[in-house]
């Protein structure tokens, strides 16, 4: 779909139209914003189209049909994401379909294994949203993220790889040798393997006013939410490659960038600093950590930083802000009892699952395998990995590693 063929009514004091466009950004399904308190027209819309009644969010899409205050699963359903799996079984499920997931799922689907893929945003993960990608072997000049992902996933589709969207998976429990996924919707899928490939989301600050502007001025994705900043002011918060990226991607349509640094140095590639500090776009500001958001009408409307050597504090009123601190798993459905995680909570597998000589139950005679989980046939790839890099290039490489582990599972049945 193009920009112009979904536009969402609504207004920053909605929390269903941020829940809407959040979904629409998770899947990367480009839409118009038009605010009916700063625009008249847009008001008068949505009073003809509700009998008189101010009622948002209105979604109209490019074929003239309006959804009013529509859940989740209704907007799915309206973009055709596939929600309900063909059957109930399968001999592979993947939980997750970044780069990890789906390297794995096409790696299993060309062995003649029945592979689900459920993700619960969009298919390719947080690649998909990365503006570009510069160190992916085989793309000599970069590539996209959002075509990164695509490729992904049409070459696992083309294996023959069933895949469900906006899915999310609320359980996993075993019953003899089998594993069943529970989804949100109260299905239940098993499968001889599973792979544990949920990846990571992009960590909070935890400072008060934080929850309350979250999609009014706070935002974790800069091209899902840039757009919306063209000519204004941002504050990015972070040190690391991801706030450095996202502070070079942004500089491109903000009025300027002014990126926070709670240490003194930036802890992101070499290269990527010395373009960062070289763009007239950017200013870099260390030894800066924010303790509070302000706002208004639903609205952010300041930030209060401190300067970490001196104490002072100092508020500033950036248009957006775009956070960028480390990444938390995704690994909440998951009982810690069965599944070990590790003190950050990423899942623990192969030999780090040894506790001085002795394997978790269900490994007698044999230890586990380099990818699996303290669950023999559970195995976890790419950033749900505690000691996996992070990085694109590996994930994929993991996710081929466990479809070729999870192959040799298999033989045993």
């Amino acid at each position: 779909m193009t920009k112009s063929q979904i536009k969402i009514y609504g207004a920053y004091w909605c929390p269903d139209c941020r829940r809407s466009k959040q979904f629409l950004a998770e899947h990367q399904i480009p839409y118009d914003w038009i605010d009916i308190e700063q625009d008249q027209a847009g008001e008068l819309y949505v009073l003809e189209k509700n009998a008189g009644k101010r009622i948002i969010p209105t979604i109209e899409f490019g074929d003239g049909s309006i959804l009013v205050e529509p859940s989740n699963a209704v907007l799915a359903a309206k973009l055709g994401l596939k929600m309900t799996a063909a059957r109930n079984h399968y001999d592979l499920i993947v939980v997750g379909g970044g780069p990890a997931g789906l390297t794995a799922a096409l790696y299993a689907a060309r062995e003649g294994i029945d592979t689900l893929v459920i993700e619960a945003s969009a298919l390719g993960g947080q690649a998909a949203v990365t503006e570009r990608l510069d160190n992916v072997p085989g793309f000599a000049d970069g590539i996209q993220g959002a075509e990164f992902a695509d490729q992904l996933r049409r070459q696992a589709e083309r294996f023959g790889v069933e895949m469900l969207q906006a899915q999310d998976v609320v359980g996993l429990r075993s019953q003899g040798h089998y594993h069943l996924v529970g989804t949100a919707d109260g299905r239940e899928y098993s499968a001889h393997a599973l792979l544990l490939a949920s990846g990571s989301r992009y960590r909070r600050l935890g400072v008060p006013g934080e929850n309350d502007y979250i999609g009014a001025g706070i935002h974790f994705c800069a091209t899902c939410d840039g757009p919306f900043y063209r000519g204004l002011p941002v504050v990015v918060v972070g040190g690391g490659n991801s706030a450095a990226e996202e502070s070079l991607f942004l500089a491109n349509m903000a009025g300027h960038v002014t990126l926070l640094v709670r240490g003194s140095e930036l802890k992101a590639s070499r290269v990527i600093q010395e373009q960062v500090l070289r763009r007239p776009e950017i200013s870099v500001r260390f030894n800066k950590e924010v303790i509070r958001f302000d706002g208004g009408g639903s609205k952010l409307k300041s930030v209060t930083i401190r300067d970490n050597l001196t104490g002072e504090t100092e508020v500033i009123q950036p248009a957006g802000v775009f956070v960028f601190i480390g990444l938390t798993p995704n690994t909440a459905f998951l009982d810690p009892e069965r599944v070990f995680l590790d003190q950050w909570g990423f899942v623990v597998t192969g030999y780090a699952l040894n506790n001085g000589g002795k394997w978790p139950s269900g490994f007698e005679g044999r230890q586990p395998g380099l990818l699996e989980t303290s669950v023999p046939g559970v195995f976890a790839a790419g950033d749900v990995r505690s000691g996996s890099t992070k990085q694109v290039a590996s994930a994929t490489g993991e996710g081929a590693t466990a479809a070729l582990l999870i192959r040799e599972f298999l033989r045993g049945w």
